[in-house]
């Protein structure tokens, strides 16, 4: 399967394309260089048949240039920067600031508390309410986080997996309160779960029941969310913790087959929910490596799908991905370094076809942003979509010898990792990633990776500007946003009078039903919004199922 190959498309390819491109029409009527030049929509051979097959045209099987016909010539990638901190209130004003200065998307990040299943006045949220992200402990909160923002017209990404159903009950009841359709909800919620085990440690329950809930969603959001999508498959935690560019590319699509594997097992057609399964990469600083991961996951998603798991429709088949640029290769030496770090980033997660992106501020490394680091950051997406150009021809990298190369590379390496995985689950790659993750296969590869990049830094063979090479002796004191200690306290408050004004009896009675249905296998989502419904808490509705499913405890390594 190499980018050089001798098989290649028909005669007819250029002309489908073509066809395919003058019918979805673009964003602009002319696309020009700064020079006032032409710039044509594709880089490709004039003759279809110099082409070869597992490069293809974009919009077209394999998708290794891109999902759409027109990439970006008729769409940009949505511009969604993670926001969340401190109250609800707070992160409100935040999203209808960053809507207000062009962002496309909102997304939600968590605090620690929510992101455990923990109310906010639970002892063991103690100095943590509010600090990495917005404390959201009930329907109301949601309410609120929403209020005067129109969720039928905005797409909103929540990120947060252990108690994501949970949280995802709490949105369709602030929508439902709102007035709002669910069939008209457009956003993701991430809700993966095996990348918690692998990587982030975010758990609540054993693997078995957090997979019952993920595909009750799944089943739920097919009859009465038509256009969410129900799993962002999250790769970007596993590059964090330490994963190399092909072991980000393998984990995370290893995890996506599992939950297709689960869905089918629960008897639902693959076509009826892999349309609504999207991806999340990190955009790391090697500008081309990042590139060929991109092309060669959607590469690999296609012909899985298609070959495998007996997928016909396209939607099924195109892989969508958010990117997030690398938090781990912000420093805290030289912090305006970071501005560039994150231009670059953002670059190769555009080149490589994106369908949205977060580009980290400079102040990440300290804290959550600024509101002029975040601004800083959003304008760093909107350069490149309107000031550089990369936008204006579809795919611009496709067919360089040293891309296609590299993509091919990094190709072979996943389905390596595929194949052990596919043994330690004796032909299921759920079996063999839920295998994985008993026994500590994924943790230990990650560590070695991490290790390994960590001696190249110490060895100075790794560069990284302003810590091991062109470093400063002193450095400025950056101005950082800082979380007081009343959003604690008024969060405790709210909570005080959240219960003081609901009904005790219709709680009991919904945590008591979603009791009953957890230890049976009933869909638990209608239940989940009748208890959101009554009011009861985060912290409330996770208990009831934790007396029925039980905690879990990672086991240890030796």
């Amino acid at each position: 399967m190499g980018a050089m190959s001798d098989t290649t498309r028909d005669a007819d390819a250029r002309a489908d394309w073509e066809a395919a491109y003058e019918a979805s029409g673009t964003r602009k009527d002319r696309f020009v260089t700064l020079s006032f030049e032409e710039v044509p929509a594709l880089g490709a051979p004039d003759d279809a048949d110099a082409v070869p097959e597992d490069i293809g045209y974009p919009g077209e099987f394999p998708y290794t240039r891109g999902i759409h016909a027109t990439g970006y010539r008729g769409r940009l990638w949505t511009q969604r920067q993670f926001a969340g901190f401190a109250t609800v209130a707070d992160t409100n004003e935040r999203f209808r600031y960053l809507l207000s200065q062009g962002q496309g998307g909102l997304s939600v990040a968590f605090d620690m508390p929510t992101l455990m299943g923990l109310d906010a006045d639970d002892p063991r949220a103690l100095g943590e309410v509010g600090h990495c992200g917005v404390a959201v402990s009930s329907a109301d909160d949601m309410a609120r986080l929403f209020d005067h923002i129109p969720l039928e017209e905005i797409s909103v990404s929540m990120t947060i997996n252990g108690p994501a159903e949970v949280v995802f009950a709490f949105l369709l009841v602030a929508a439902e309160e709102q007035g709002v359709d669910w069939a008209t909800l457009r956003g993701t919620l991430q809700n993966d779960i095996l990348k918690e085990y692998i990587a982030q440690k975010e758990w609540i329950y054993p693997p078995e029941p957090h997979l019952r809930l993920i595909v009750d969603m799944v089943e739920f959001c097919t009859d009465h969310v038509p256009q969410w999508n129900t799993i962002s498959i999250s790769g970007y935690h596993i590059r964090e913790a330490g994963a190399t560019a092909a072991e980000e590319l393998a984990f995370t699509l290893a995890d996506g087959f599992a939950y297709v594997e689960a869905c089918q097992r629960r008897g639902l057609d693959v076509d009826t929910f892999a349309p609504r399964f999207s991806f999340f990469f990190d955009a790391h600083i090697d500008f081309f490596e990042e590139i060929a991961k991109f092309r060669a996951a959607r590469r690999i998603w296609a012909r899985w799908m298609r070959d495998r798991y007996g997928a016909k429709d396209e939607r099924s088949l195109k892989l969508r991905f958010h990117t997030q640029t690398a938090g781990v290769s912000l420093t805290a030496q030289q912090p305006e370094n970071n501005i560039v770090r994150t231009a670059i980033e953002g670059l190769a997660a555009v080149l490589g076809g994106t369908q949205s992106l977060h580009t980290n501020a400079m102040d990440e490394v300290y804290a959550l942003p600024t509101a002029r680091n975040a601004e800083i950051a959003l304008r760093t997406q909107q350069l490149i979509a309107e000031e550089t150009g990369v936008a204006d021809t579809i795919d611009p990298l496709g067919g360089s010898w040293f891309v296609e190369a590299m993509t091919d590379r990094i190709e072979a390496a996943a389905e390596e990792r595929f194949a052990q995985i596919e043994r330690m689950g004796k032909g299921s790659m759920l079996d063999g990633v839920l295998h994985g993750i008993d026994e500590g296969w994924f943790q230990s590869a990650l560590a070695d990776s991490a290790y390994e990049f960590e001696k190249a830094v110490s060895s100075g063979e790794r560069v990284i500007v302003g810590v091991n090479k062109h470093v400063r002796s002193e450095e400025e004191p950056l101005e950082i946003l800082r979380i007081s200690g009343e959003v604690e306290e008024g969060q405790r408050a709210e909570l005080i009078r959240l219960r003081g004004a609901r009904s005790d009896d219709r709680v009991a009675a919904a945590l008591e039903a979603l009791r009953v249905g957890a230890g049976g296998d009933a869909n638990l989502m209608p239940l989940l919004v009748d208890a959101a419904r009554a009011r009861a808490t985060l912290g409330e509705i996770v208990a009831a199922m934790k007396d029925v499913f039980g905690g879990y405890r990672e086991p240890p390594r030796v």
